[in-house]
């Protein structure tokens, strides 16, 4: 597999190492070990997959306490993939990374705890898979507005589909600093 650094530090774009023949293709999609090697140490307890059709933009989401770290890619179609960073006194506090994922490049995306997460269907459809490193706690939830202007991610559409709770998620100035101390994980 190779390893591809991002500008922001501890987010990881992962290429995996794919054997194509005639029937189609093999990849190992996770390897502890492998991924603890390439700086992914958090253990993962919990696998999310959604289903979405062209525009769906879902996020920015985080949650404080139980921060999640998680591992996504796309089983079918494509994404554009975005993580920001909002770890308390990071020096990329407010910045992000976008990606595209999808089924032909196999690719995936680390996006560690202290990061609002979101993404963007390309396709017609899409299957995107996640790998969490803790459990979904409705009440620990936050999420930042998809078009926050202080953040100025450049999403690849700005005619999307959203939930209404999305719709109505504030900038990220206007929230308090106490959900971006991070608590400790073991």
């Amino acid at each position: 597999m190779k390893i591809i650094k991002s500008k922001i530090k501890d987010l990881v774009i992962i290429e995996p190492r794919v054997f194509p023949d005639g029937r189609g293709c093999f990849f190992e999609s996770y390897q502890k070990q492998r991924y603890q090697d390439a700086g992914i140490k958090e253990a993962f307890v919990q696998d999310n997959v959604s289903c979405s059709t062209k525009g769906v933009l879902r996020g920015l989401h985080a949650q404080n306490p139980s921060a999640q770290g998680k591992l996504v890619s796309v089983l079918q179609g494509e994404v554009f993939d975005v993580a920001v960073d909002v770890r308390q006194g990071s020096a990329t506090f407010g910045q992000w990374e976008g990606v595209t994922l999808n089924h032909e490049n196999k690719m995936q995306f680390y996006v560690p705890p202290g990061f609002l997460h979101g993404f963007c269907v390309l396709s017609e459809t899409a299957i995107f898979s996640y790998k969490c490193t803790d459990y979904y706690n409705k009440e620990a939830e936050f999420g930042v507005i998809w078009n926050d202007p202080d953040i100025g991610i450049q999403w690849p559409s700005e005619n999307v589909l959203l939930s209404d709770k999305d719709s109505q998620l504030p900038q990220l100035k206007e929230l308090d600093d106490s959900v971006f101390r991070l608590e400790a994980h073991e």
